[in-house]
């Protein structure tokens, strides 16, 4: 059987998530201008969006497996394409601005929490030569949707100005909306049988898996506080205009983010992952520190691009990693990665957040060196367990 369509369609299940993760950062300055939302409660709702995808990976752990991938991925698009919706309209009619955003993100979250849970294990089951390689491939279309979702965005409003954003979360409405129709048909691998699973109490008296779960914790981390705050840092830490700051920020972000991935996913068989997620927590804990400390804005504004490249393989080779030492694993495994994934994702903009509102937002970047720093510690804990078979807790 071919599972050209099985590819295609869980990418494009990626560039949903990536839709519903990065759009709304787009509109910080909007909002702020037109609501008056601080800092604070702009990483809320950043920390709000992360905090109910990780009620929805624990709900998923349990339930995905007796539901079904295909219903399972057929709901999440839904719920992607009804909040889409909901984020055009409810901070226009209701009576407070901030928790209209806060009820569109909630269900919106719903939808990209079930596909971060289902796409991985679905195409991870589907017969690969390397499927590290295509872990990072598929990670690469988030990359190409959080790219196309600045550049696009940008583009528009540029076009139909500021006022009219709203019209924008329709638009990106669509592509969750045709994915839901792709996913009826699609073929997919039937998942591993139940008496052959791993259960998530196996999997939690293993100490290699608990670094698992930390490494997850901090990729999650320092991707996103970096990626969420980009735009915002861009244009009020170094006065570059909106349009500039979205595409120097955000966009250049996830277009090195993006190749990093799609290098990896043709590459990484020839490559040892662990010595590439050593070298890209060094290279983080650089660009963290030349966009936070740098007085030249060229140079921050490189820092805040190459900081994409060395998050890249972050996220996807712990998943690969954890595949790999795990294969039974199945939605326990990927669902328990995506939870703590989701945790970091949630803390690093919040702490972000906090900080900058009382000692500026290039002293809240700073927060996020602690992340590669320990992503250092946890690889080097996961070679020796991994080497000496030590792994029982």
């Amino acid at each position: 059987m071919s599972y050209k369509q099985t590819y295609i369609t869980c990418f494009i299940g990626y560039i949903t998530q990536a839709i519903s993760v990065n759009l709304l950062p787009l509109f910080f300055v909007i909002f702020q201008d037109d609501y008056q939302i601080s800092f604070e409660k702009l990483g809320r709702l950043i920390f709000i969006f992360f905090v109910a995808q990780i009620v929805v990976d624990l709900i998923a752990v349990k339930y995905v497996d007796k539901i079904g991938y295909r219903p399972a991925a057929v709901a999440a698009h839904i719920f992607s394409t009804v909040g889409l919706i909901m984020l055009s309209i409810l901070p226009r009619v209701m009576p407070s601005p901030y928790m209209g955003l806060v009820i569109a993100v909630l269900t919106y979250s719903v939808g990209s929490g079930m596909i971060e849970v289902l796409i991985s294990p679905i195409l991870n089951a589907v017969p690969s030569e390397s499927k590290s390689g295509t872990m990072s491939l598929l990670h690469s279309f988030y990359c190409w949707g959080q790219l196309g979702t600045v550049l696009i965005t940008t583009l528009i409003l540029r076009i139909i100005g500021t006022n009219l954003w709203y019209i924008i979360p329709i638009f990106w409405a669509l592509i969750p909306f045709w994915n839901t129709f792709r996913f009826i048909r699609t073929p997919l691998v039937p998942p591993i049988p139940e008496e052959h699973r791993m259960s998530v109490k196996d999997l939690f008296k293993t100490k290699i898996f608990i670094i698992v779960l930390v490494l997850m914790t901090c990729s999650g981390a320092a991707e996103i506080a970096m990626s969420q705050w980009s735009s915002l840092f861009c244009e009020r830490s170094l006065g570059v205009p909106k349009v500039i700051g979205d595409l120097l920020g955000p966009g250049l972000f996830a277009l090195f983010m993006g190749i990093g991935r799609a290098v990896y996913g043709i590459f990484g068989h020839k490559l040892n992952l662990a010595r590439i997620l050593m070298v890209g927590s060094i290279l983080c804990i650089a660009c963290y520190l030349l966009a936070a400390l740098s007085s030249i804005p060229i140079l921050a504004l490189i820092g805040c691009a190459l900081c994409g490249l060395s998050v890249s393989i972050m996220w996807p080779g712990v998943l690969s990693m954890s595949a790999e030492k795990f294969p039974n694993g199945g939605t326990a495994l990927f669902g328990l990665c995506a939870v703590f994934g989701d945790l970091g994702a949630a803390a690093g903009p919040w702490m972000t957040g906090l900080v900058a509102d009382s000692a500026g937002l290039n002293v809240g970047l700073l927060v996020g060196i602690a992340f590669p720093v320990v992503m250092i510690g946890g690889v080097l804990m996961f070679r020796y367990l991994n080497t000496t078979g030590k792994t029982a807790v």
